[in-house]
């Protein structure tokens, strides 16, 4: 398949997932059970809801027309019922041909990205490439997600961590989430937006093939073509050092950074959860100050006692 046919397929196939995915009752139209015989609504029912022509509709749909107007596809993006985060992916996705053509620059840490990590001091931070790649990390930050993993292995390109390859395919990452299904609709999500910018990159395909062939959780949602925004998200974390604790994710655009992103973890304060962060720095000091830092403050609660002493 060439560049242009490509990316006229993805659009195509959002639009035709996202119909199957809405029911009539669901914009007020009505049921009529088993005589339907498609999942979803009919090409004429959406096209109807969103104003168009039904021939334009299956045009778009079979990516036979390109550069669909604005007015047209937030029209579309209503029918749908899409969120703010869907409705920019698909007016992606409809962008100019030329677009499609696009790759994902080499995606490097600059000496300001470093200076912009230490300026966070012992809040745990990790800085994410658009392909969801662990560009670096600080201690506190590799500690909490990423324990069992090299602490220079981002260093390297070869070596990298994926945080979407570590969701579905680690089970030290898997069981770091309590609530593991969000977090991997999450990642999905966030993935199908890089996809959608950036269509004939060969190292998100090579990404998401491997993930397809190897975690069939992950094929499901891949193609429910479901779109996340980046953001602040909250997450329970069952941590074999510190136990369990409720922290926000904060993702940052990091300047200059061509959709780096800096992702910074707090917990609210004066709660257990920070304790807990605070415990789980304490236990990377070096030995020599740990007779003083490793005993947990007054009040801290005895499942964030950390389970392995120096």
């Amino acid at each position: 398949m060439d560049e242009t046919a490509h990316g006229k397929s993805l659009l195509g196939e959002f639009l035709s997932r996202r119909r199957a995915q809405l029911k009539p009752a669901d914009v007020g139209l009505p049921d009529y059970g088993d005589r339907r015989w498609v999942p979803g609504l009919r090409r004429e029912e959406l096209a109807q809801l969103a104003g168009v022509s039904v021939a334009y509709y299956i045009r778009l749909e079979q990516g036979l027309s390109l550069n669909a107007s604005p007015q047209v596809l937030d029209a579309l993006a209503t029918a749908l019922r899409l969120d703010d985060a869907e409705r920019r992916h698909l007016h992606t996705l409809s962008g100019d041909v030329r677009q499609s053509r696009r790759r994902l620059p080499a995606e490097r840490v600059t000496a300001a990205m470093r200076q912009l990590v230490d300026a966070f001091g012992d809040s745990p931070v990790v800085v994410l490439g658009q392909r969801s790649d662990v560009l670096t990390w600080n201690r506190t930050g590799h500690a909490l997600f990423a324990g069992h993993l090299a602490p220079d292995s981002p260093d390297q390109a070869a070596t990298r961590p994926n945080t979407a390859r570590m969701v579905f395919l680690d089970a030290h990452t898997r069981d770091l989430y309590v609530d593991w299904p969000r977090k991997a609709r999450d990642v999905v999500g966030k993935l199908r937006q890089a996809v959608g910018k950036y269509p004939d990159d060969p190292h998100l395909a090579s990404l998401v093939g491997e993930l397809t062939m190897r975690s069939p959780h992950f094929a499901t949602l891949w193609a429910q073509h479901r779109v996340r925004a980046w953001g602040l998200n909250e997450y329970r974390l069952r941590h074999p050092m510190v136990g369990e604790l409720d922290v926000c994710q904060h993702s940052l655009p990091v300047p200059r950074g061509q959709g780096i992103r800096l992702v910074v973890v707090t917990a609210a304060p004066g709660s257990a959860d920070q304790a807990a962060l605070r415990l789980l720095n304490q236990t990377l000091q070096p030995a020599a100050d740990m007779s003083a830092t490793a005993r947990p403050a007054a009040g801290t609660p005895a499942h964030i006692v950390p389970a392995v002493h120096p």
